[in-house]
């Protein structure tokens, strides 16, 4: 979240701060790459997540950003894209 704040701060008013990342969707049924490497991470450490739509959206427009657009890239991954 810190870094999330770090960079609305450094912004422009209309700058964007974009997120690639496989983010999983809200229903947590999409994205088998995602799904597996918050599987991994769970294994590994004990207590990690993936990143997931909903959750995305609220950390942006808790530090002040506007508005979010979330695109589908090539393969899992996708680009969050949000305005301030």
């Amino acid at each position: 979240m810190n870094l999330i704040k770090a960079a609305y701060d450094a912004l422009p008013e209309g700058g964007a701060y974009i997120v690639i990342e496989n983010i999983i969707d809200d229903a947590r049924r999409e994205n088998a790459f995602g799904l597996l490497m918050s599987l991994n991470m769970l294994i590994e450490f004990g207590d990690a997540f993936r990143l997931h739509r909903r959750r995305l959206c609220q950390m942006v427009q808790e530090v002040g950003f506007k508005e979010i657009d979330v695109l589908p890239l090539a393969g899992p991954t996708s680009a969050a894209i949000a305005y301030k």
